[in-house]
């Protein structure tokens, strides 16, 4: 889903970790109707004062959005079906006991079927995507790899009403002033013409089509790719793949670069080397590509090393990091550019995940960031995400342990830490 810098990602922060998602995904019919059942669990004066509230609310939100210009006749179209949905609430505020290892998501994400889809979606669409490949310098399968990650080639965007879904938010969510304003860019939307509010449709947590638009990335970035004077990321292909381009070409997509390539580094690499250096220099630091061929030459690139040094490394440019402002999230930045290599045929990841690593629960990252505390490694608060702060408060208790100091977590440095 297209991310806006300095707001959170809806996919990133929300709609990946949906509960009911993952029931739907499963086929757990029985585990949906418990949670819909605990939805449902509160008291009827209870509901009824939060039905209530929500009407008052949204008298008063129409009112303001008639201020900003919306029609009258868009507002009854739009507002007068607008319902509470609690799922929303409770998917909102679920958070999964477990964080998915990468090569866990990459498995699903860049599986040998999504690859045949990908290749057959293409070829289906050649001339549109080479078109937008042409005006917006954005490789067609970078264009397809979006589309199967975002919404499985539109076979999974969701049928939420996304004006239900901002609605909700917006009245008894955690980023309510997020929520009312992609409500109001969602009711300019529908203003404008590009779709009617009965056909905007999309995940819980509002994001919209093929690929995954919020309402604001709409608003800027969609294109009208056909030609009929609409902007329909729901069913015009060629309005997906343009919207999609532009968007990544208004993010610094680079003609003619890649998004980069795996390495091999050196015995003594630094790990805590964080920022962004030229192609010659990491060449100067020891970093070869993995076979042996000629590193791209980026002017600004990064190390990422997702699961530690145990893991495979990757040199990433300025494509790498528009991807990146799409979903801010490395998993997913990753995945899109591996799909997109496999689409077009090109190799897949040479060197091996740590798979015999146990995932750490939330609690455990969240004891392990007390433990550094503790021992004098100021990470900040305990709130079991692994964060930057707790990624360098960890290379420095490896450090001090004799350990490559790569800030990955893993059991046993958990268990070494209660240990020390």
């Amino acid at each position: 889903m297209p991310f806006i810098p300095g707001v959170l990602s809806a996919r990133s922060g929300l709609a990946r970790a949906s509960l009911l998602g993952v029931l739907l995904a499963a086929g757990s019919v029985q585990a949906e109707s418990a949670l819909m059942q605990e939805v449902d669990s509160r008291s009827a004066p209870e509901a009824s004062e939060q039905r209530a509230g929500f009407v008052d609310w949204l008298g008063a939100f129409r009112r303001r959005a008639a201020g900003q210009g919306i029609s009258e006749r868009t507002l009854e179209r739009a507002l007068d079906g607008v319902r509470y949905r609690p799922e929303v609430i409770e998917n909102d505020r679920y958070q999964p006991e477990f964080v998915r290892p990468i090569w866990q998501y990459l498995d699903t994400a860049v599986s040998s079927a999504r690859v045949n889809t990908g290749r057959e979606k293409l070829a289906a669409h050649r001339a549109t995507a080479r078109a937008m490949q042409k005006r917006y310098g954005v490789p067609a399968e970078v264009i397809v790899a979006i589309w199967g990650i975002e919404s499985n080639y539109g076979r999974h965007f969701g049928d939420y009403s996304t004006l239900d879904a901002f609605a909700t938010l917006a009245f008894d969510g955690r980023r309510r002033d997020f929520a009312r304003q992609e409500l109001l860019a969602a009711l300019k939307i529908i203003d404008a013409g590009d779709i009617a509010a009965d056909d905007m449709v999309g995940s819980w947590a509002g994001a919209m089509g093929h690929t995954q638009f919020i309402p604001s990335s709409f608003r800027a970035y969609a294109v009208d790719g056909d030609g009929d004077g609409r902007r329909d990321i729901w069913g015009s292909i060629p309005d997906v793949m343009a919207s999609t381009a532009n968007y990544l070409k208004r993010a610094g997509w680079q003609p003619g670069q890649p998004w980069g390539t795996e390495v091999r580094l050196p015995e003594d690499f630094d790990y805590a080397q964080t920022g962004q250096l030229s192609t010659a220099q990491w060449r100067r630091r020891g970093v070869r590509a993995v076979d042996g061929a000629t590193l791209p030459e980026f002017a600004e690139a990064k190390i990422i090393v997702p699961a530690g040094a145990e893991g495979p490394a990757f040199l990433t440019g300025p494509n790498f990091r528009s991807i990146l402002r799409y979903n801010n999230a490395t998993s997913y930045a990753l995945a899109v550019a591996k799909l997109s290599d496999a689409v077009a045929g090109r190799r897949g990841i040479v060197n091996a995940w740590p798979r015999e690593q146990a995932p750490l629960t939330r609690d455990d990252v969240t004891r392990l960031q007390r433990l550094l505390n503790r021992a004098g490694y100021e990470v900040g608060g305990a709130d079991g995400i692994m964060g930057p702060n707790t990624r360098k408060g960890l290379r420095a208790f490896q450090r001090d342990q004799g350990l490559t100091a790569d800030g990955f977590a893993t059991q046993a440095l958990l268990k070494r830490l209660e240990n020390s």
